[in-house]
């Protein structure tokens, strides 16, 4: 899930954040692990630059997934992106675990 961010807008903040808020209750009652990034997390995961654009994402993303054409509309190609970033980190902790497996942490 995409951590929220502030908007200018109240009346939109307002409403993606009651919708957030229903969307994980609902995971956590039903036992389901949240995972949240920020965009600087999703364009770093994608693209190896945190302040890349739009556009270098949904390229990323299209080539990722070996797809014809980029994402679209706007929310897909955000979800995608998301589902790429969480794929991506939860890889790499596998290898982190695999590597510190009996390791004793001061």
């Amino acid at each position: 899930m995409e951590k929220l961010f502030f908007s200018r807008n109240v009346k939109t903040a307002m409403s993606v954040g009651e919708a957030r808020g229903v969307i994980l209750l609902a995971a956590q009652l039903a036992g389901v692990e949240i995972r949240e990034y920020s965009p600087m997390e999703v364009k770093l995961a994608l693209t190896g630059y945190g302040m890349a654009d739009k556009n270098q994402v949904l390229q990323m993303t299209k080539a990722i997934l070996g797809l014809k054409e980029t994402p679209k509309p706007d929310d897909v190609a955000d979800a995608l992106a998301i589902a790429v970033c969480c794929a991506s980190s939860s890889k790499m902790q596998g290898i982190k675990d695999k590597h510190t497996k009996g390791v004793i942490k001061p």
